[in-house]
């Protein structure tokens, strides 16, 4: 349920047009949708103008296959489950033929309602192709909110050079997710070159002394350019809620 559903629905009850009970039953699980094991969040989407997402990791098949299929048989948003290995797919694919499956950003994905494209653009800047799953969540998460997406991969501060050509598109950009591991400084670099908000994700890449991701965490948080701000380690979908929210301000 968003604000134009909800409109939509108050608006058929003042014409007359949907009857009070079926306008009850409609609303019946308007908070939330009460399950053996979850709470599923129906409210979130008219809150925060996107819906409850299904983070996957430490779920069983049984529990993920419950929330999805009350979602997509209670629900008619679109859908993201995070944290998914191909395994749970398999074990959901069948509760609906248009469940899309992106093995590198383990995310389950069910568009079924067009998403209004925000105002401008998210560049969403890889250092290395070991980074790439938490920039494909961070996509599809951004898909949720309808952003135009341009994608730069593999342009690490290790080769400066592979950035550069780029600058066009990092300078049009409203707003940018830069993913890296290692030292995590490809963030301070970008945010060095663009005029627009700089969302960091360090990820867990790199050899024992980055410590699962800590090194680039600390590296981001203490960016000497200004403008950037640092999600948690690995979080690709917490970075695009970020971006998404700042492309709709």
């Amino acid at each position: 349920m968003n604000r134009d559903r909800l409109a939509e629905l108050l608006e058929a009850v003042r014409s007359g047009e949907l009857p009070v009970p079926d306008a009850m039953d409609l609303l019946r699980d308007l908070p939330y949708g009460e399950l053996i094991e979850a709470k599923v969040d129906n409210h979130r989407e008219l809150r925060q103008g996107y819906p409850e997402v299904v983070f996957c990791q430490g779920k069983t098949k049984e529990q993920v296959r419950e929330i999805l299929g009350y979602m997509i048989r209670e629900r008619s948003h679109n859908l993201l489950a995070t944290r998914a290995g191909s395994d749970l797919f398999a074990a959901v694919s069948d509760l609906h033929p248009d469940l899309r499956y992106n093995a590198v950003g383990r995310t389950i994905v069910l568009q079924r309602e067009p998403v209004p494209a925000p105002d401008g653009t998210l560049a969403i800047v890889t250092a290395g192709t070991a980074d790439a799953p938490v920039a494909e969540e961070a996509f599809e998460t951004a898909c949720l909110f309808g952003a135009r997406v341009e994608h730069i991969r593999d342009v690490g501060v290790a080769g400066l050079h592979r950035l550069l050509p780029h600058l066009p598109v990092l300078r049009k950009a409203r707003a940018l997710i830069v993913v890296a591991g290692m030292e995590g400084a490809l963030a301070s670099v970008v945010a060095g070159l663009v005029d627009s908000p700089v969302v960091a994700v360090p990820t867990s890449i790199g050899y024992g002394a980055s410590f699962g991701g800590l090194a680039a965490l600390l590296g981001m948080l203490n960016s000497c350019a200004g403008g950037v701000g640092v999600v948690n380690i690995d979080n690709g979908y917490g970075a695009a809620c970020l971006a998404g929210l700042i492309l709709r301000s």
